[in-house]
C-alpha cells in the first residue's frame, strides 16, 4: 500500500512540475498554433492572390494583418513582451542595424545574380515594387518600420518558431517555421518573392534558432530592412 501511495504521489508531483513548466514557457496546444498559422495563411492569400489582391489596398491590409497576428501572439504567449523587454539593450540596436545592412547587401548581390541566371527575375522584382501604390512612400516606410516589420518577427519567430521549437526541438521548429513562412507567399505566384521569403526566413529563423535572446535585434533588422529595401534604398 505504501508503495502504491508513493507511486501515485510521484505521478502527482510530475504532473505539477509539467504544469508549472507549461505555465512558465507559455506553451500552446498544437491545434492553437495551427489555427494561428491558418489565419496567417488566409491573410496572405487575401493580400497576394491574383483573385483577391485588388479588393483592398495592400499596405492597409498588411498593416491590419500585422496587428492581428501580433495580438494573437501576445494573447496566446503572455510573456512575449516581457521577454523582448528583458533582452533589449543598446547592443540589440547595433546588431539589428548591422543585420539589416548585411541582409540588404545579400539581396543586392542576389538581385544581380538572379538577373543573370533567370530572364524573368527582373520583371518579377519589378512586380513586387509595383505593390508600392495607393499610399505615399513616407507612410509606407512608417508602417513597415513601426508595425509590419516588427509584427512579422513577433509572430513568425517569437511565437510560431518558439512554440514549435518547444514542442519538437530547436532544429525541427526552425525548419518547419521557415517552410511555412516561405510557402504562405506562394499565392503571389512570384518565384522571386517566394525565394526572398525563403532567404529571409532562413537568416532570421536561423539566428533565432542559435540566439533566441536576439529577438529584439531581429525585430529591428526586419523593420529597418523592410523600409530600406521597399522605400529608402530599393534594389
Amino acid at each position: 500500500m505504501c508503495e502504491i501511495f508513493f507511486v501515485i504521489l510521484q505521478h502527482i508531483t510530475q504532473l505539477k512540475q509539467t504544469q508549472k513548466i507549461m505555465e512558465n514557457t507559455c506553451t500552446c496546444r498544437l491545434s492553437t498554433i495551427a489555427t494561428t498559422i491558418v489565419v496567417a495563411a488566409l491573410l496572405w492569400f487575401f493580400m497576394f492572390s491574383p483573385w483577391t489582391k485588388e479588393l483592398s489596398n495592400f499596405w492597409i491590409t498588411m498593416t491590419g494583418a500585422g496587428l492581428c497576428l501580433t495580438a494573437l501572439a501576445l494573447i496566446l504567449q503572455r510573456d512575449s513582451l516581457r521577454t523582448i523587454a528583458k533582452d533589449f539593450d543598446w547592443r540589440q540596436i547595433v546588431l539589428g542595424l548591422a543585420l539589416a545592412a548585411v541582409l540588404w547587401g545579400v539581396f543586392w548581390v542576389g538581385d544581380k545574380l538572379s538577373s543573370m541566371m533567370f530572364g524573368f527575375a527582373r520583371g518579377q522584382v519589378d512586380n513586387i515594387y509595383g505593390m508600392k501604390v495607393g499610399l505615399p512612400s513616407w507612410l509606407i516606410a512608417i508602417l513597415l518600420l513601426l508595425i509590419i516589420g516588427p509584427a512579422e518577427e513577433i509572430f513568425w519567430r517569437g511565437f510560431v518558431q518558439r512554440q514549435l521549437s518547444e514542442r519538437w526541438g530547436a532544429n525541427c521548429g526552425f525548419i518547419v517555421a521557415t517552410l511555412i513562412y516561405t510557402l504562405i507567399h506562394i499565392w503571389s505566384f512570384n518565384f522571386m518573392l517566394v525565394m526572398a521569403a525563403l532567404v529571409c526566413g532562413v537568416i532570421w529563423g536561423g539566428l533565432y534558432r542559435l540566439k533566441p535572446n536576439w529577438l529584439p535585434a531581429l525585430i529591428i533588422s526586419h523593420a529597418i530592412w523592410d523600409a530600406c529595401v521597399f522605400v529608402v534604398f530599393p534594389i
